[in-house]
């Protein structure tokens, strides 16, 4: 998957700009709070319809705004041409949209354009209770199965109702029904967790052993009740104790993802660097299983590349993820010198970007780049490619005149005309149309 440009419109801290990326290396670089986070959480919202961190839609609009609008132009492997956008605004809801058609639900989007991204909030993977483990299954899985997330969605419903019935005026007939459609769904989610953990392991440990250079030993493996006998006989033994407690204490909403590292729990005894180099490879095993299942490489987002990893570990992350098997990727940090001396020594071509209040702009390309935004003619200079990502200053960035004007230089879609001047007519109010897609980003088992 190639993603030749993305536009953005009143997207966290950024008013308006588009960024033609390159089909290989990409990094962003600038100080922290520049607004290089944002450009790869917006490329996140376009392949799985919400954020990578943990905000609602209404928190990534710029401040002073009444709506976001994303826009990502892509290349599949294939070479069929696909374009997505994302918009949210506070009054009309999340509208997404493919080729200009309006997905009916959310859920039907993810698994279009994979992505694996691998953040400084990957941390909770190790630090926060079990839910954040099956939210981080929920989101891979969906990715390769819709119905799996169709059915995470089911299984949330039917709890949701079964606690309800426990709080309130528990009948026996209706927890049967419950159980019944609880157990349908939840031992459907429950042989496919355990599948995908089960397939993460050995190709997570390999990941493991490169970057450490074979210092230790790591395993994962899927934790559930439903490991040992039927989900209806774990239910029926727990009843006494829903009903005593007023909620479901049993069942696939408990299971957990367990982290070890040279036997030992990796929270407790994996150092920083430890428990990073883990986390990285066990999104590089979640890259190589979407990779296979799909038939098309991911984009690989990796987001504050040096936070709690030496050089030596960065180097050998860089060297792994230039090999052929990886296709687009995206790099931030803040220090372009100490980026570019590892990349340089890693090998390999990347281009370079500066990210500086909101603003993009293309600094640097190693020889052999290519040429960004993926349709450029074969002659143009990589000068000449840096002068076709462009940035609208802050006298017009976010204005319905000066979207207008950019529209009228063909700099963007018909969705950033249509969301200026909308926004022009209601006095800056969403010009979104309400969303009718089903949520699944705020339940508790909801795909993340």
């Amino acid at each position: 998957m190639f993603l030749k440009k993305i536009s953005l419109l009143n997207f966290k801290n950024i008013e308006q700009a588009e960024l033609a990326l390159c089909r290989g290396v990409n990094c962003l670089v600038g100080d922290n709070g520049a607004g290089k986070t944002n450009v790869i959480d917006a490329v996140y919202y376009l392949s799985m319809c919400k954020s990578s961190l943990p905000m609602t839609d209404g928190q990534s609009i710029r401040h002073g705004a009444d709506f976001f609008l994303a826009e990502g132009q892509y290349l599949t492997d294939g070479g069929k041409s696909e374009n997505i956008v994302c918009s949210f605004s506070r009054k009309g809801g999340k509208v997404l949209k493919r080729n200009g058609k309006e997905y009916e639900r959310l859920s039907d989007h993810v698994g279009l354009v994979p992505a694996v991204i691998v953040s400084p909030a990957d941390s909770a993977l190790i630090s926060d209770a079990s839910d954040e483990r099956r939210r981080y299954l929920n989101a891979f899985i969906s990715q390769l199965d819709r119905s799996y997330l169709t059915a995470v969605m089911r299984y949330n419903a039917v709890l949701a109702e079964r606690n309800r019935l426990l709080k309130n005026m528990p009948d026996e007939t209706m927890l049967q029904i419950y159980d019944m459609q609880l157990v349908e769904q939840g031992e459907r989610i429950h042989a496919r967790r355990r599948e995908f953990a089960e397939r993460l392991q050995p190709v997570a440990a390999e990941y493991y052993r490169i970057l450490s250079g074979d210092r230790e030993q790591v395993e994962l493996h899927y934790k559930s009740e439903l490991n040992d006998r039927p989900f209806g006989e774990i239910l029926l033994a727990a009843r006494q104790k829903d009903l005593a407690n007023e909620f479901t204490t049993s069942g696939i909403h408990r299971d957990d993802l367990v982290l070890r590292i040279g036997g030992y729990p990796l929270r407790k005894y994996g150092s920083q660097g430890q428990q990073k180099s883990f986390l990285i490879a066990l999104k590089l095993a979640q890259y190589t299983i979407v990779a296979q299942e799909k038939g098309e490489k991911p984009i690989l987002l990796l987001d504050d590349l040096f936070d709690k990893l030496d050089a030596g570990r960065v180097e050998q992350l860089i060297r792994l993820v230039s090999e052929d098997s990886f296709g687009q990727i995206v790099i931030t940090d803040c220090n372009p010198t100490r980026l570019r001396r590892i990349l340089d020594k890693a090998g390999g071509a990347y281009s370079l970007f500066t990210v500086e209040n909101g603003g993009i702009g293309q600094e640097t390309a190693t020889a052999g780049a290519p040429a960004c935004g993926g349709q450029l003619p074969a002659e143009e200079s990589t000068k000449e490619a840096a002068d076709r990502t462009r940035h609208a200053g802050p006298q017009e960035a976010g204005s319905a005149e000066g979207i207008r004007t950019a529209a009228v230089q063909g700099e963007v879609s018909e969705d950033l005309r249509n969301a200026a001047s909308a926004g022009e007519k209601s006095g800056g109010q969403d010009a979104c149309v309400t969303d009718t897609a089903d949520k699944t980003s705020d339940g508790k088992e909801g795909a993340r």
